[in-house]
């Protein structure tokens, strides 16, 4: 079996893919310890709640749905999340990290020609970034308030708050930076 798209040639996460469609050995666990080996196929399944929940919210009211077709639908989704990480793996890997990122996964959607859904999770992405920043800022905001009635006292406390705070946000920084230049090359 060969795949056409690609000059006769399969991809190293096609050929992924199709090792996991088929059943041969599993990779890595979806659930459990990280990085340990599944001891079955089923290990590598989504919970079947979530998967019927979403289902459920993509169908219109009164739509039943089979036994049979939750579980087609669990085992697709389970390949495709399987699939989508080893494409992701492999960007980086070329990265030479071992530290899967939202870049390698916006990549690894081009990679296996979902291109229509890059902007939507950038979208997604973009919205979730905003609301950790808005937590984070009213966390800080919180334990400002409660160490200055707290601390009032101590000023020398108050001088190694705004020091952590400092090295928080140089650190934040850093971060943005190279996940941007990620996103570049």
């Amino acid at each position: 079996m060969r795949d056409k798209g690609r000059g006769g040639r399969r991809s190293r996460s096609r050929q992924a893919f199709y090792a996991v469609a088929s059943d041969a050995k599993p990779a890595v666990a979806a659930s459990g310890s990280r990085g340990a080996m599944a001891e079955r196929p089923e290990d590598l399944n989504l919970p079947n709640a979530v998967i019927t929940r979403i289902m459920k919210e993509a169908l219109p009211d009164g739509v039943n749905i089979s036994k049979e077709a939750r579980s087609a639908i669990s085992r697709a989704a389970s390949v495709f999340v399987l699939y989508a990480t080893s494409c992701a793996n492999n960007f980086a890997m070329k990265g030479k990290r071992k530290t899967l990122n939202a870049a390698d996964v916006l990549s690894a959607m081009e990679e296996m020609e979902f291109q229509r859904f890059v902007v939507p999770l950038k979208e997604s992405l973009e919205a979730y970034r905003r609301e950790q920043k808005g937590k984070k800022g009213a966390s800080e905001l919180k334990k400002k308030d409660k160490d200055q009635k707290g601390d009032a006292e101590d000023p020398e406390k108050n001088r190694g708050d705004e020091n952590e705070e400092e090295d928080e946000r140089m650190e934040e920084e850093e971060q943005n930076e190279e996940e941007g230049e990620e996103a570049d090359s």
